[in-house]
């Protein structure tokens, strides 16, 4: 009942896709730093190898870029094949890859929800089903192996920006996380979601205006504007991360968990 037997993830091995930056980032650090082998994949290939080689360096931990697409059945056939081709087993699976789009009601175009639901929704199921043979290697009835799917609490509460294909699409991601749990349980895969809130990532800074410049967006002003008076750090979406594939974590099943400084009940 120490801390090291409930929260250790030691030797684990993971793959965050969309973890070259952001929330992916965020969690791949937090393995990393707790001895985690960890993977990272993106569909540009030049910043996962650059976040890969950083986080590398930093941690000192093992840290192995996997670029491809996670929003078509190619590109996951492709991370999964590579993935295969290193490893005979995964103990964690962290589907984090996701996009939004951001339009008016009136001019909101049909590409705006293909490519939303390809990459948010689509994307993390048949990733799930092509890693079934590596997470269920890894899992066993004392220690199952791990599925976190990454939604959003605009998945829960009408989000604030006019972007009318995300928050379905993260209320899909939540869906399937709990369908998905009552599946895999007894084939020793625990599947649970994390659904964020505001966090200093690029995705919100094209939201909030700035373009993509998170150092230059006044992060202290979004914050107020939450419960906790702050956004979200990498110790808040890591540690949560960290819980739910720990032995801390192991029977907690299908659960879709805030992860936002109050916004949601509030």
């Amino acid at each position: 009942m120490d801390i090291q037997s409930l929260f250790s993830i030691d030797g684990k091995v993971a793959l965050v896709t969309g973890g070259s930056r952001g929330i992916g980032e965020m969690i791949a650090a937090g393995f990393l730093a707790n001895g985690v082998k960890v993977y990272i994949s993106s569909r540009k290939a030049a910043a996962c190898e650059a976040t890969a080689a950083r986080l590398m360096v930093k941690f000192g931990s093992e840290c192995i870029p996997l670029p491809g697409d996670a929003s078509t059945i190619e590109g996951i056939d492709a991370i999964a094949a590579q993935l295969s081709t290193h490893e005979t087993k995964l103990d964690i699976l962290v589907n984090n890859a996701g996009v939004s789009w951001g339009a008016t009601l009136d001019e909101f175009p049909e590409i705006g929800w293909d490519k939303v639901f390809n990459t948010n929704v689509k994307g993390p199921f048949f990733l799930i089903q092509r890693l079934l043979p590596l997470l269920e290697a890894a899992g066993t009835p004392d220690d199952p192996a791990r599925v976190i799917n990454i939604g959003s609490i605009d998945g829960i509460r009408s989000p604030v920006f006019d972007t009318y294909s995300y928050g379905p699409s993260k209320a899909a991601v939540h869906t399937m996380t709990q369908q998905l749990a009552a599946k895999l349980a007894r084939r020793n895969i625990i599947t649970n979601a994390i659904a964020p809130g505001p966090f200093p990532t690029w995705m919100l800074s094209t939201g909030v205006g700035t373009g993509g410049d998170v150092e230059g967006t006044d992060w202290d002003a979004i914050g107020r504007g939450t419960p906790r008076g702050r956004v979200g750090t990498p110790e808040d979406i890591a540690g949560l991360a960290i819980f739910l594939s720990s032995r801390a974590g192991a029977f907690t099943v299908g659960a879709v968990i805030t992860c936002d400084g109050g916004i949601a009940v509030s």
